[in-house]
């Protein structure tokens, strides 16, 4: 009886250990640590961070003191204001949609170095910038 409970949990154990081997990886982009953007933007002449959040979200956490907005949903109408002769580096809060906005500018001939998290990065001491709204005027 225990070899049959013991067979029973390694059965149950490889089979959750698996992963669908159907399942695609969610973007093809190379996730960038603090270190590695950290020495890119050492060479701010030859990169573009290219922040695809929405601007309520910049302000709540924070971005980077340079770099062009375009939400992920406008990106494919506004890439012929992209310069092709930077390195791009797309920017959103855990990389998962600026890897998807990495794979779309890759796709289109442009030189994509990776995405970065911008919480991902403070949370390895990466400074972000933060922006104060100012107040509203009372009318």
């Amino acid at each position: 009886m225990r070899k049959l409970i013991l067979f029973l949990f390694l059965a149950v154990a490889a089979a959750f250990s698996q992963a669908p081997a159907s399942k695609a990886p969610a973007s093809q982009a190379k996730v960038l640590s603090r270190v590695e953007l950290d020495k890119l933007l050492e060479t701010p002449d030859k990169v573009l961070l290219i922040d695809v959040r929405r601007p309520d979200e910049i302000t709540a956490n924070g971005g980077f003191a340079v770099y062009l907005s375009i939400q992920n949903g406008d990106l494919e109408k506004h890439l012929s204001e992209i310069p092709k002769d930077r390195l791009i580096v797309t920017v959103s809060n855990h990389a998962a949609r600026g890897g998807k906005a990495a794979d779309l500018l890759a796709s289109k001939g442009f030189k994509v170095a990776g995405t970065v998290g911008a919480q991902t990065y403070e949370s390895e001491g990466g400074k972000l910038v933060k922006i104060a709204v100012p107040a509203q005027k009372e009318k």
